[in-house]
């Protein structure tokens, strides 16, 4: 028989060993409740705080043509707090430091004291600040190292940086092109916004089915056609018309005249990216870009497309005598040319180097049977060459212009005759661009691009819109305009270069004072550079300036249209290095012509019909009278 296997010794050992065990373990948790628990809570607090913040996506770069980087990631410190492991003098001593540190005001060192301890009761995690200047993440370790400051961490954090400075004093370069990022990690205005998917990659840290959770993807880089050389040298030029003439904005964009590749693009005032947040507060008008987005009343430059209507219909040669009159009367509508005299019979090429309204719009009512005839073939033509059509550049918020449709709303004879000289049609500076460069290139309209990704598809994309007879003749047209007369052709011309282009200048309806701004106009120049060929073709233009030089045909602007043009212009041949053409010089110049000027004062003789906002001069269907201006 087996004896029994228990026995009183053997329990009272195994109750002893529990007992042992369980001391163990509750002392060690007493250790990481009350000895580790603020520490543990801290982790935990952060941990919930900053995961976000490690699933962040590296944006990707923006580049210009070259490589050189216009927009990219660098990393700047966040600045935390653990208030339950600081005492209450020590929240007050962190505020008050801090509060000198980030230059804080008073009301908002109460503030930050407040969020450490809200209702008396400490808070476990406070984020202070999301970006440290330099100088702040310095001195923020200095007090860490020193003790006087205690209980703070500084954690890395991606931020857009912008570094290359721009042309006028505070800007960043092409600012208004590439817009900027906000601190949820959005794209604002231009390339920023309109490649928020590439440059932005994703973060999606979701567990696939495997459990694992996928690393985010790096942002794809972006590379533009943008040439950061001339577009810093643009800016300076845009800058310094904007002091000289004392005006609200200049603006001006370079382009491929073959290609449609945009080279340049910009306008002054411009803003730092790097300080968009105090921008939005102080000036949010400076987002806005007038290149694309903002229409305007160009003047003149549209007597081109007026020329080219003419000249395809074959109703006229650049030779052919016309008459000129002192004016055009449409019962109390008057349309007058802006020294409101007559020049006689001339060529047609001389009434539009001239900038002659009144032949301008007699040419337009001889362009069809009836009035209705006539509207629709200068219409046809406008269409032809883009005008009120988005081109399809790739920035956000493209205008298509405000440009009236007569088979929509049929034009009158004096509607006919104001669209003939560019009154009652509102264009984007774009537009005019890619027009004119059909008009010198072959009869080729190019698709504007940004992006270097997109030469190829704007390759493909361009269309054949005039024969290349007709552009032949508009290049020579061009060219003849600015061989004018001596004041204009030395403002204009490039030695080496063939050049031409067409100004306008517009004045402004100003629909709450029911006339017009006074003395104030648009001033743009729109024309090409080449050898011989058009290599780029440039726009510029000074917004709503008052001319304030006298001259003896009247008043002008300390630095006119056609010479801000003309200096980017020589910048665009240096930073493309394009060679002049051997042999060719166009410098020489008739002293007995008569000089062209380039602005006057005369105001047109009445109202529009529909009036214009204020700063677009646009009216969609606007019609009515006036003298215009070259």
């Amino acid at each position: 028989m087996l004896g029994r296997t228990d026995s009183r010794m053997r329990l009272l050992a195994l109750l002893a060993a529990f007992a042992v065990l369980a001391g163990v373990l509750g002392v060690r948790l007493a250790y990481w409740q009350l000895g580790q628990g603020p520490d543990l809570r801290r982790i935990a607090a952060a941990q919930q705080q900053t995961a976000p913040e490690e699933a962040e996506v590296r944006r990707g770069d923006i580049t210009d043509r070259t490589g050189a980087v216009l927009a990219t990631t660098a990393y700047r410190d966040l600045l935390a707090a653990y208030p339950d492991m600081m005492t209450n003098d020590q929240m007050d001593s962190v505020a008050a430091q801090l509060g000198q540190i980030l230059g804080m005001t008073a009301q908002q060192e109460a503030s930050l004291r407040a969020s450490f301890s809200p209702s008396d009761v400490p808070v476990s995690y406070v984020v202070i600040s999301h970006e440290l200047t330099e100088a702040q993440d310095d001195a923020v370790r200095a007090g860490l190292a020193n003790g006087t400051l205690v209980e703070l961490d500084l954690e890395p954090h991606p931020v857009r940086v912008y570094p290359t400075a721009g042309g006028a004093p505070d800007t960043t370069l092409a600012s208004q092109l590439l817009g900027f990022v906000t601190t949820d990690g959005q794209g604002r205005y231009g390339v920023e916004q309109s490649s928020q998917s590439t440059l932005a990659g994703t973060g999606d840290t979701t567990a696939d089915v495997t459990g694992n959770a996928p690393l985010p993807q790096v942002g794809g880089n972006v590379q533009l056609t943008i040439d950061s050389s001339l577009q810093l040298r643009l800016e300076s030029e845009l800058y310094a018309a904007w002091v000289a003439d004392r005006a609200p904005r200049v603006s001006g964009v370079v382009m491929d005249a073959n290609t449609g590749a945009i080279l340049a693009w910009g306008s002054v005032p411009g803003y730092d990216e790097n300080d968009y947040a105090d921008v939005a507060q102080s000036d949010p008008d400076l987002f806005n870009d007038p290149i694309a987005s903002e229409v305007y009343e160009p003047g003149s430059v549209m007597k081109m497309f007026t020329a080219a209507a003419a000249l395809n219909e074959g109703i006229l040669t650049l030779t052919t005598p016309v008459q000129d009159q002192k004016e055009l009367v449409f019962g109390d509508n008057i349309v007058q040319n802006f020294d409101k005299k007559s020049m006689g019979t001339l060529p047609f090429e001389d009434a539009i180097a001239n900038s002659r309204n009144v032949v301008a719009g007699k040419v337009a009512m001889e362009l069809g049977k009836t009035n209705d005839d006539a509207s629709n073939v200068l219409y046809d033509m406008w269409q032809r060459l883009g005008i009120g059509q988005q081109t399809g550049i790739e920035v956000a918020n493209e205008s298509a212009g405000l440009v009236p449709d007569p088979a929509t709303n049929p034009w009158q004879p004096i509607d006919l005759v104001n669209h003939s000289f560019g009154q009652g049609v509102a264009v984007t500076p774009l537009q005019l661009v890619r027009a004119f460069a059909a008009m010198a290139n072959g009869g080729l309209l190019v698709q504007p691009h940004v992006y270097a990704a997109d030469d190829a598809a704007a390759q493909a994309n361009i269309q054949q819109v005039i024969s290349p007879t007709l552009s032949d003749t508009l290049r020579q047209l061009m060219i003849h305009v600015v061989d004018a007369g001596p004041s204009y052709a030395v403002q204009t011309k490039i030695p080496g270069y063939v050049v031409g282009g067409k100004t306008g200048t517009a004045q402004i309806w100003d629909p709450q004072a029911g006339g017009w701004l006074p003395d104030t106009y648009n001033h743009t120049f729109v024309g090409f550079v080449g050898n011989p060929a058009p290599e780029v073709v440039i726009l510029v233009r000074i917004h709503d300036t008052i001319p304030r030089v006298p001259v003896r045909w009247g008043m002008t602007l300390e630095l006119t249209s056609n010479e801000l043009w003309r200096r980017v212009a020589l910048d665009a041949i240096s930073a493309l290095d394009l060679p002049p053409l051997p042999g060719y010089d166009n410098t020489s110049i008739d002293p007995s012509e008569p000089p062209y000027p380039t602005t006057d004062p005369a105001p047109p003789s009445g109202p529009p019909a529909t009036a214009k906002p204020r700063g677009q001069t646009a009216a969609a269907m606007a019609s009515g009278s006036g003298s215009g201006r070259p």
